[in-house]
């Protein structure tokens, strides 16, 4: 007991200390409340009861236009019930009471009556056992038989083998008369009243009634030749006169067991769909429509259906948990107000307007047209414009929201859920594998074609008949091009109101025309080339592991921006000449370093990057400790403060920044490696890996073991790539090479026998790059 309570407490807590890490890590108070509020309002909408309340029609009336089912319907079927009701209280088999109290009366009245013929008719007792006779009997029948009883041998017969006979019978069970008594299809049910046990008689034709086993004993009798016939008639004539029945029916117990029976019979129901019409105009309302009319007054008469409103809440609610947990228990990327906001006005974008498409279809009278309103919903478009936002977690968690706030607001099944989720996946898909806007444009051929299959799929468990299909697949057009249309109207004010990095902004960001990356190129040559290497080192890890590898290419490109300040403090671009960190103290020098990444910061925010691009310009370093000029200042005699020569961080809060915080420090300290072979290149990248991941700068990211595996795998084939080795060229080729580049044209024209003696030296220097050479021919 103590165990179970300590496990209850442990499991409180933990829920406790996961709700406190959620709100520390997630900083969206008010955006929270607003999506709980949205989700709070889509359910009640989801419930309202918009359908116009159908007029009540009774029996006879005519109605004054069409009665149309606004929505599915169950309708009791009163005779069908009915019948199967009669039906199995026909198998309802009868309670019978057994016992044997009438036994030992019917003794004791044989044991009376003979005791008076013995004694000539003196005993007053036992001639009121005998009236029944002399009621029955004329006076001088009853004296016959009161002579016949009165013989021993008979008295002796009637007591020694009737009895035992009779009473064996009793046992068994004995009724009235079996022509009169209620019997089963499925026999009767016998309850022994002196032990309480119950036992089933299916076969009804081993009952006895009284009148047949009067009969037996007759027969029995006559078998007795020491019996005379007037001591048979007489014997006949007293059983007759006084044999009770061992079995009474239990009305009582057999109406109540019949009424158990009964109730637990389940109503025969039929079910009247969407669309159908139960009465139509000018024509008499029959009984069964009437029927019919009162389950659909009843079906909406409610205003809103609360416990479906209610159902809907809770069920977004525990969907929702996919925003703010990953599969792992980890947070994963912290959520701000500003991302709710969005989410959540999407959501409720999405279901005012599916709610209002579903109204306008159901002024139609066509019931494929309303059909087709919902096949025609854009989901796809709806569900891509946050995956042009955020990882495949939260846009698969977006995709199922919607796809059951919108299969709520059309009041329609299962299938309408998996059609918009597999489309919404489908077009995340098509869009997140699109590298241009024309790739986007061109993925409308695929998706038209996908969703169609999926509504094959969906049509099939659906059933639905073959006049629908063409509307269906007009709907499916339309849907995959209004998908598009969203996407391409919606992303700029994505971009432009709330600040985001789309795909589209990514891949305008990638371009080499921008003026910030134009500004890198002309000012900091060798930043800008460190950068373009480690942009290619994480497109090839991102990729690897399923990391956003658009955004991390492109903030890789910029991540260094903050140089512009101090182009000239940072070695790749000092050219050879001197450093000027020689001629500045240790503590100035760390100062410079760290303004870069706040420089990057501000121009960041100046050139609207965007705020993804932004927290990975200011996470690449971590907190890391800046360990040069740590120990230099240490050597000097300086006072140092470790948090001093430290970046200020945060750490790295998602895969992409941590991938790029690898791939800067590996591609910067490869710089020094003095051959570059593969093997020094692996050691030296995991020699790396291993001292950040030592250093906890990886914790608060979501990069697992397997994941630096294929890291350091996929930096190891860039960096051997950039480091290949060339031909060594002989000295006297050379020179002869630079002597024809600077002779004139019209003199290296002639000089077949010059370019004969350059190219006598190439075959003896095979390698990778000799097919690599530049030729001097025109190619065909």
């Amino acid at each position: 007991m103590h165990m179970t309570a300590q496990k209850k407490t442990d499991s409180l807590a933990g829920i406790f200390l996961l709700v406190q890490s959620l709100k520390a890590h997630h900083r969206c108070e008010w955006g929270l409340c607003f999506f709980v509020g949205t989700l709070l309002f889509l359910s009640v909408l989801a419930g309202v009861n918009f359908n116009v309340m159908p007029r009540m029609y009774v029996s006879g009336q005519v109605p004054e236009s069409d009665v149309i089912a606004e929505h599915d319907i169950m309708v009791e079927d009163s005779r069908a019930t009915e019948a199967r009701r009669k039906q199995i209280l026909l198998l309802q088999p009868p309670v019978y009471d057994l016992s044997m109290e009438p036994f030992a009366a019917f003794q004791n009245k044989i044991m009376e009556i003979s005791r008076f013929a013995n004694e000539g008719g003196e005993r007053k007792d036992a001639a009121a056992a005998f009236s029944h006779l002399v009621e029955d009997l004329a006076p001088d029948v009853a004296e016959e038989v009161l002579a016949e009883i009165a013989r021993h041998d008979v008295q002796e017969y009637l007591l020694k083998d009737l009895m035992p006979f009779i009473r064996e019978n009793f046992a068994e069970g004995l009724v009235t008369d079996l022509r009169s008594g209620r019997v089963g299809r499925m026999g009767v049910i016998i309850r022994n009243l002196d032990t309480g046990a119950e036992t089933l008689r299916p076969d009804v034709s081993t009952l006895r009634d009284v009148q047949s086993f009067l009969a037996e004993i007759a027969s029995r009798n006559r078998q007795n030749a020491e019996l005379t016939p007037q001591s048979r008639r007489a014997i006949n004539i007293v059983l007759a006169a006084v044999m009770p029945a061992s079995l009474t029916l239990n009305r009582e117990a057999t109406q109540k067991r019949a009424e158990s029976v009964a109730e637990s019979v389940k109503p025969v129901y039929y079910q009247i769909q969407k669309g159908e019409i139960i009465v139509r105009k000018g024509e008499r309302v029959s009984r069964e429509q009437q029927i019919k009319l009162q389950a659909l007054h009843k079906s909406s008469s409610g205003p809103v259906r609360w416990t479906g409103a209610g159902g809907a809440f809770l069920c977004a609610l525990l969907i929702s948990i996919g925003f703010f947990i990953s599969p792992s228990g980890r947070p994963g990327t912290p959520l701000h107000s500003k991302d709710m906001l969005m989410i959540s006005l999407l959501l409720l974008l999405s279901g005012i307007g599916a709610k209002a498409a579903c109204l306008f279809g159901m002024r139609l009278d066509s019931l494929h047209v309303q059909n087709a309103f919902a096949v025609a919903f854009p989901a796809a478009g709806i569900v891509g414009l946050v995956a042009m936002i955020f990882a495949a977690r939260r846009f698969c968690t977006m995709g199922l929201l919607l796809a059951f706030f919108t299969m709520l607001m059309f009041q329609a099944g299962y299938t309408l859920f998996i059609y918009y989720f597999l489309g919404g996946m489908l077009g995340t898909w098509l869009m997140v594998r699109g590298q241009s806007r024309q790739d986007v444009v061109w993925s409308i051929v695929p998706l038209a074609v996908g969703q169609t299959v999926i509504w094959a799929g969906t049509a099939l468990l659906a059933n639905i008949s073959f006049e629908e299909v063409p509307f269906s697949l007009i709907a499916v057009a339309v849907n995959s091009i209004f998908s598009l249309i969203i996407l391409f109207a919606a992303s700029p004010v994505l971009e432009m109101f709330f600040g985001y990095s789309t795909r589209f902004r990514l891949m305008e960001l990638m371009s080499l025309e921008q003026p910030l990356m134009q500004e890198m190129m002309m000012a900091i040559p060798g930043t800008y080339h460190h950068s373009l290497v480690v942009a290619n080192m994480v497109e090839a890890g991102c990729k690897a592991i399923g990391a956003n590898s658009l955004l991390c290419k492109v903030a890789a490109l910029y991540h260094d921006v903050g140089k512009l300040g101090y182009a000239e403090y940072f070695i790749e671009n000092q050219y050879g000449g001197p450093n000027k960190h020689d001629k500045i103290s240790p503590s100035l020098s760390v100062l410079i370093l760290l303004a870069h990444v706040k420089k990057g910061i501000e121009l960041a925010g100046r050139y609207n990057l965007g705020r993804e691009i932004t927290d990975i310009i200011q996470q690449h370093h971590g907190t890391r400790l800046i360990q040069y000029f740590y120990q230099k200042a240490q050597k000097l005699g300086e006072k140092t403060r470790e948090p001093d020569f430290c970046y200020p961080g945060p750490r790295p809060q998602t895969r992409e920044a941590a991938i790029l915080m690898l791939a800067d420090s590996v591609e910067a300290s490869s710089r020094t490696l003095a051959e570059p072979t593969p093997a020094r290149i692996r050691s030296h990248i995991d020699s790396i890996i291993k001292g950040i991941f030592s250093e906890g700068q990886l914790d608060e990211s979501e990069l697992t073991f397997k994941d630096l595996h294929y890291l350091s795998e996929n930096f190891q084939r860039i960096l051997t790539g950039i480091f290949h080795q060339r031909i060594t060229y002989p000295e006297a080729g050379i020179s002869t090479m630079r002597q024809g580049a600077d002779t004139p044209a019209e003199v290296r024209s002639g000089g077949d026998r010059e370019r004969n003696k350059i190219h006598s030296f190439l075959p003896s220097a095979a390698g990778p790059d000799a097919s690599a050479a530049p030729s001097t021919g025109t190619s065909r």
